[in-house]
Order: structure tokens, then sequence, then C-alpha cells
């Protein structure tokens, strides 16, 4: 298939109101077809949702989600712009799902790829360049494999990018945007936090044969 032009997925662009990735996207899944492009998009819900996330969206929910057995836990912030959809139960539905989502991902530590600090990004550079699989490779071929292996991690660390646990054909983002499309209302998934049952604590370790031959000792 010939490559997309930049020119085309501006046009669908224009068209839609959907963000560039998923005009790229919607024209490779129907072999550059412009009209089968825009009718995949609203297949998914997508059309229009990049025009309303310049919309301010200050209400919404703070959700949360204990998962089985009380060892995770998971708080996160949804955004839209009413509490009449606040309310709505679509809206609702999704943040139950989008909490349930960072309760499994264990990885995820940032909504989005752009929220991942610049002094991080470029620390995971310095490591992967310097990592011994790499050392008499060209420069050239060393850059884009490192900026593949960097690419992958960010995407990892990403909320938005994870593939949705109830349907692994569609990103947390794209999820994000359906509803978007359903609601009509700009959507944003603001912020989150992850428990887990004794993380970080350190624990002591012990060995329990020296454990009984201490309390023998003590006890002669």
């Amino acid at each position: 298939m010939a490559e997309i032009s930049a020119k085309v997925v501006k046009e669908l662009r224009d068209k839609t109101g959907a963000g560039m990735m998923d005009c790229k996207k919607a024209l490779k899944e129907t072999e550059g077809d412009l009209s089968k492009a825009m009718e995949w998009l609203r297949q998914k819900g997508i059309t229009g949702a990049g025009k309303k996330s310049a919309r301010v969206a200050a209400e919404g929910l703070v959700g949360s989600y204990i998962h089985t057995g009380g060892r995770v836990g998971v708080l996160v912030e949804v955004n839209c712009e009413t509490d009449f959809v606040g309310r709505n139960e679509a809206f609702q539905s999704l943040v139950r799902s989008v909490a349930m989502q960072i309760a499994a991902c264990p990885n995820v530590e940032y909504v989005k790829v752009d929220d991942i600090p610049a002094d991080f990004i470029q620390r995971e550079k310095d490591i992967e360049m310097g990592k011994d699989d790499l050392a008499n490779k060209p420069d050239n071929i060393k850059e884009k494999i490192v900026q593949g292996r960097i690419e992958k991690r960010l995407k990892d660390m990403s909320l938005m990018d994870q593939p949705y646990i109830k349907d692994q054909n569609i990103t947390v983002e794209e999820l994000v945007k359906q509803t978007i499309a359903q609601l009509g209302e700009n959507i944003q998934v603001r912020r989150f936090v992850r428990f887990v049952l004794g993380e970080g604590i350190e624990k002591q370790e012990s060995n329990f044969a020296e454990e009984v031959a201490a309390q023998m000792g003590a006890n002669q």
C-alpha cells in the first residue's frame, strides 16, 4: 500500500475534527480511501472529539476501584464540562472502567506520554545508548533502535496508550474519545494514584531456622 500523504491526513482531520494519529490510523485501515476513513472514524466514535478537546472541562468525578482482596486500590479524576454529564451513567461507567484499567496496569505512571518529564526521557535515552548490544552499531542505526525502544517504554508508562482491558482492539484514549462522541462534551482523564498494599515498606526478612535456634539458645 502507498504511503499516506500528509495532505490527505490534514484533509481528513479538517473534515472530521479527529486527531492526527486517529486520521492516520483510519486511512491506513481503509487503504487511503477518504470516504471510508470518515466512516471508520464515525464507527469508532472519534469524529469531532478533537474539536471538543480544547474546551474547558472542570466538572466530573473522582472515581475509585478496590481490587478483590483489597491489595490494590485506585483513585482517578476524570473531568467533563458540565455536572449534568458528570451524573450521566455513560460517563460514570467510563470513570469506573478507567479506574479498573489503572489497577490492572502496574507499569502505568502517567496519563499520557506528554506528561512524562523531559529529564526522565533523556536519562532513558542515555541508558539505552550505553547498552552493550548497541556498541558496534553505526550511529544512525543506534539512534533508530534507541528511539524505538524509548517510544515503547514511554507508551508502556502512559495510561492513554494502553489496550483497553475489556476490548483489546482499542486503547484507553480511543475509549475516552468514543464517550466524548456519545456525550458531546470534552472529557479528560486528569490524574490518578495507584495504591499497592505494602508498597515502599522495607519488610524484614528472617531465616526461620535461625529464629528457632536463637529462641532455643535464649531458653537454655
